[in-house]
């Protein structure tokens, strides 16, 4: 499935422009734009899931607690349903209108109280609820300073927002930080005044690079800065939710530090589980049609107003469905009763294994060294446990494929991360760990990345083969001129 997979996705880097010529201006325009990402190899396709569909070993998914792969959400958002026969299960309208109901607001009231929060507001995506934030909660004349590699959809929040003052600081950089707050406060008057605020935004963990926020630092620093209170934390926990803090609670939660963050995102759709993946094939083979609401947006009872006031994409959209509803809370319930607590170890020691097992190979040692290859872990492992599911392999430009092809070749689901997702000239491979994988899965795929660093460092030394492209990737590129792979 691995070759058939690769194969159609290298057919589809072609380039199509020149062979456009006799399509309409309307598809030819298209097409050419299109060449723009095929020639970096870099075009997105909806393909085939290598772990899912075939038989390969899933380093690639959300499903960090593996609650979906293991069927525990799938058994309690069934006892879920039975609780409630009687509900529809869809609102049909938007919650402005006559689209909310008790159900939705007792989950969204139990959710706050689990993350320790005054309310909760309920949103389609994570996506929508950074547009939602950041486009409805800055007022004119307020400052946005955000880490440099927030969520698209973030920036594409802040482009709605109506501030113009939006600054950027050097990523989990608390130096740049105070530097690029500082400049907010010496250009603007009335921040300095105390009458305007500066909104902050920051990922608990970030998802292309799989590091934590140093959010208590950031506190302290905008603490002392701006001693008027007037800076405002607005915190994405997506890829936090379930795996930090006590119970899965998030980075907030695990330093204490509720009170002085203003605003909270949580997903539903990554480490529960309960959006996306698994449950809403369940939706539908019940006959139920879902919107897929997998976020919620924590803060006070003035930011859930302003929200439903001011955010477009909760206003002009339909309310969340019972059966989505009722699947989130699924989730918190396992979460709730103890029930991820072990999943949240597992996953710590696991990542550290893996870490342990390419640190002490001789094959991954030569080829860091000479710069092939590196992990991006911010923290000693060694000194304290990790604390993230996500751990990036760091590659020359586009050995990030060649990387991703090899693995396929072995059975694994891994996935290459390339501009415009990162910057230019941070190419990787992106892992992402479960709490169901286990130590033969990890020891295998230790072997698998280390035998293609050896031999790309044997290539790169050249003592490999003289195309300077590794066997798997010679497989994959040949799909361009064959529809039959080499064996």
């Amino acid at each position: 499935m691995a070759a058939s997979m690769l194969a159609d996705w290298m057919k589809n880097q072609k380039l199509k422009g020149p062979a456009a010529k006799g399509a309409t201006t309307f598809d030819r325009n298209l097409e050419e734009a299109l060449d723009v990402r095929r020639r970096d190899h870099a075009l997105y396709t909806l393909k085939k899931n290598l772990w899912r569909d075939g038989t390969a070993v899933d380093f690639s998914s959300s499903d960090a607690l593996s609650l979906g792969a293991s069927g525990l959400l799938r058994q309690e958002f069934n006892k879920e349903l039975e609780r409630y026969p009687d509900l529809p299960p869809g609102p049909s309208s938007s919650r402005i209108m006559d689209g909310n109901y008790q159900y939705l607001e007792m989950v969204e009231e139990e959710i706050a109280h689990f993350h320790d929060s005054e309310t909760a507001v309920f949103v389609n995506s994570g996506y929508d609820a950074n547009v939602a934030v950041l486009s409805a909660i800055p007022r004119p004349g307020d400052a946005i300073l955000y880490d440099e590699l927030v969520h698209a959809s973030a920036h594409d929040g802040m482009q709605q927002s109506q501030t113009t003052c939006r600054v950027s600081f050097r990523h989990n950089d608390v130096e740049a930080f105070r530097d690029s707050l500082d400049s907010i406060i010496h250009s603007q008057p009335l921040i300095r005044q105390g009458k305007r605020s500066v909104i902050i935004v920051v990922e608990a963990v970030y998802s292309m690079d799989g590091d934590v926020c140093p959010l208590q630092d950031l506190i302290d620093a905008a603490k002392e800065i701006m001693p008027m209170g007037n800076a405002q934390f607005y915190v994405d926990e997506a890829h936090s939710t379930g795996v930090i803090g006590p119970q899965g609670r998030g980075l907030v939660c695990e330093l204490g530090v509720q009170k002085e963050v203003a605003i909270r995102l949580h997903t539903f759709g990554k480490a529960l589980a309960s959006s996306g993946g698994i449950l809403p094939i369940v939706y539908l083979s019940m006959g139920y049609e879902t919107d897929e609401t997998k976020a919620v947006i924590l803060g006070t009872k003035i930011v859930r107003s302003a929200l439903i006031n001011f955010a477009r994409t909760i206003i002009f959209t339909t309310a969340p469905g019972f059966p989505v509803v009722a699947a989130a809370r699924s989730s918190y319930r396992l979460m709730a009763t103890g029930q991820t607590i072990q999943a949240q170890e597992n996953i710590r020691v696991l990542v550290r294994y893996f870490l342990d097992a390419m640190a002490s190979n001789p094959a991954w040692q030569k080829a860091e060294k000479q710069g092939i290859v590196s992990v991006l872990v911010n923290y000693d492992w060694k000194q304290k446990p990790p604390v993230s599911h996500i751990v990036p392999i760091r590659t020359r430009p586009r050995y990030s494929y060649w990387l991703a092809f090899h693995l396929a070749f072995k059975d694994f689901s891994a996935y290459p991360v390339e501009y415009p997702i990162i910057p230019k000239g941070q190419s990787r491979v992106r892992l992402a760990f479960h709490a169901n994988n286990t130590k033969e899965q990890i020891d295998d795929l230790v072997s698998a990345i280390c035998s293609w660093a050896q031999e790309m460092a044997e290539i790169e030394l050249g003592h490999g083969d003289a195309s300077q492209v590794p066997k798997a990737a010679k497989q994959v590129y040949s799909s361009l001129y064959s529809d039959d792979m080499i064996d």
